[in-house]
């Protein structure tokens, strides 16, 4: 009888393992869901729409938490390009492991991406009190003036610290602004912010859409005072200075037109 008994037993342990390893099978590859432009759902990547791409230059596959917006901002694009390039049927859900493209159709592999339409050499009006910008080589291409409804965004200073880094095209695709930890952030303009949330390499970060072509980012946050789809004020606070994902507290922040980074400095006032 206790022989039979214990063959009774292994024979249900071995039941239960074998349920057990079914259920991981049908887990094998959780995956992160997320609100916003770009949320991501659980499909099987070999089935999604550019997977024949992934790996190639120009192209990005898609990881758990990324946006539309995220990967903008990763390769200076517009989202909205981004999502036209790809053929994305709903702009407002990619899939982990779906390829995008992250550069204009004909653009060969390496070659520096070009928005769609050419406007990354376009400057904005100064700001009142801001100081002139430089006048522009004369190329036989200039790009045409900004359209009239950005000419009023009249940027004001989002901090009041020091600026500790410089704009530049290569390392630093905006201004660093020295502070204490809580200091205020304020919005650099009116608008309506489209993104609240945690971004590789800008810690807690704020994005405000100031009209179809201009946006600012504040990054490296300690609180954020809003929310995603919330509308501002210019001046009004946003968020607390902080060092997230960061060496040090100071407030990175960034001016971009259709998603290409552009200095900031050169269109506030002077201090």
């Amino acid at each position: 009888m206790r022989k039979q008994k214990k063959f009774n037993l292994g024979c249900g342990a071995l039941l239960m393992i074998g349920l057990l390893a079914g259920c991981a099978q049908t887990n094998e590859a959780p995956v992160e869901t997320r609100g916003g432009l770009g949320r991501t759902a659980t499909v099987d990547p070999a089935t999604l729409p550019g997977a024949e791409n992934a790996g190639k230059p120009g192209y990005y596959t898609v990881k758990p938490g990324d946006t539309l917006i995220r990967i903008g901002l990763e390769h200076d694009q517009n989202w909205k390009d981004i999502a036209q390039w790809s053929q994305l049927a709903n702009p407002n859900v990619i899939e982990v492991g779906q390829v995008v493209r992250v550069v204009p159709p004909g653009t060969a592999p390496g070659e520096r991406p070009v928005a769609t339409t050419p406007v990354q050499a376009t400057s904005l009006p100064p700001a009142s009190g801001a100081a002139t910008p430089p006048a522009a080589s004369s190329t036989s291409n200039t790009p045409s003036a900004p359209s009239a409804d950005v000419a009023g965004l009249g940027l004001i200073w989002p901090a009041a610290g020091s600026v500790i880094g410089s704009f530049n095209e290569t390392t630093n695709k905006g201004v660093d602004i020295a502070g204490k930890a809580g200091d205020p952030i304020v919005a650099a303009a009116a608008g309506k912010v489209i993104y609240v949330g945690e971004m590789r390499g800008y810690g807690q970060l704020i994005i405000i859409q100031h009209s179809k072509d201009y946006l600012t980012a504040y990054a490296h946050n300690q609180k954020m005072l809003v929310k995603e789809e919330q509308s501002v004020k210019k001046g009004q606070n946003i968020a607390q200075m902080g060092s997230s994902d960061t060496d040090r507290v100071k407030l990175h922040f960034e001016l971009r037109r259709q998603g290409k980074p552009i200095d900031p400095v050169r269109y506030l006032p002077a201090r």
